[in-house]
């Protein structure tokens, strides 16, 4: 039976209409002006709002790149992007899959222990004394070791889990399976859309961290992230001089300005999540809504 919307039906999805469509333009036109600014003539770029570039111009993004600080940049935040999801998944779906078993001892102690750890933490001062004393201060490792624990992407793969049905273990323990068997070719393996979820908020997360950079590492310019560049860039580069001064060829790029050379490395840094975001956003709201905390 053909289903006839009332009036009151027609108004709320008017209004959710528009709502949608200002929430569509407050969101994509500003990226839409940093990307047609960055491809723009500097010269002949006006304060007003571009809808397309004003002689198209790739200037800026072929300075940016002939930057050694930041093509290592990329290379660092590349590398603890990847790296750093990695070891973040691997670790927390191990810790999830164990606090899952009523069978360990102590197992409501540890689990309460998690939870604490998502509410309270040592503070800044504490942190920093206990990275310093591991010695990874100063190191890439900084970027990856201290993150490879997640208590909330613990708890989604937790309720994930729970909900795989026991039988499946039954069935392969008393096949012989011993715990690692069973986690790595039978619970991990089921978890893929939860997997996705966490490990776009790792990676994003990752993408574009600087602070542990400014608290660690800010002595070690080799291990400056993209990120960290671009926030350097900010608040220091004042003229495209100051940009270019230790590259070849810097004659070249006179006629840019520094608004250009931040925009374009903006829309750099931000372009890599916006590629990706598409490929896993089934798994993301998949793993979201089945791996959510229940009440």
């Amino acid at each position: 039976m053909h289903y006839k919307a009332s009036p009151g039906d027609r108004v709320f999805d008017f209004i959710n209409y528009l709502i949608m469509i200002l929430v569509f333009i407050v969101m994509v036109f500003p990226f839409l002006h940093l990307i047609n600014y960055s491809l723009s003539n500097p010269s002949l770029v006006s304060g007003k709002f571009l809808f397309y570039p004003k002689q198209f111009n790739l200037d800026s993004y072929r300075a940016i790149f002939a930057n050694p600080d930041v093509l290592n940049g990329i290379y660092i935040s590349l590398a603890r992007t990847i790296i750093g999801t990695l070891f973040m998944a691997i670790v927390t779906s191990m810790a999830a899959y164990v606090i899952t078993r009523d069978d360990m001892v102590g197992i409501k102690f540890i689990r309460r222990y998690f939870v604490f750890t998502m509410y309270f933490s040592g503070g800044i001062i504490p942190t920093y004394i206990l990275i310093k004393s591991l010695g990874l201060v100063g190191t890439f490792w900084v970027y990856v070791i201290p993150s490879a624990v997640s208590v909330f992407n613990m708890i989604l793969i937790k309720t994930y889990i729970e909900g795989i049905p026991k039988e499946l273990e039954e069935s392969a323990l008393i096949d012989g399976a011993n715990d690692a068997y069973l986690f790595a070719r039978i619970i991990l393996p089921l978890c893929l859309p939860v997997m996705a979820a966490i490990s776009l908020f790792a990676g994003i997360g990752q993408w574009n961290a600087f602070i542990d950079t400014q608290f660690y590492n800010a002595m070690h310019p080799e291990l400056f992230p993209l990120q960290y560049v671009l926030y350097n860039s900010f608040q220091t580069i004042t003229s495209v001089e100051q940009f270019t001064n230790s590259m070849s060829g810097a004659e070249k790029f006179r006629m840019l300005t520094p608004q250009s050379l931040k925009i374009a490395m903006t829309v750099i840094t931000v372009l890599p999540i916006m590629l990706v975001y598409p490929f896993l956003q089934k798994y993301f709201m998949k793993g979201l809504l089945l791996g959510a905390v229940k009440g």
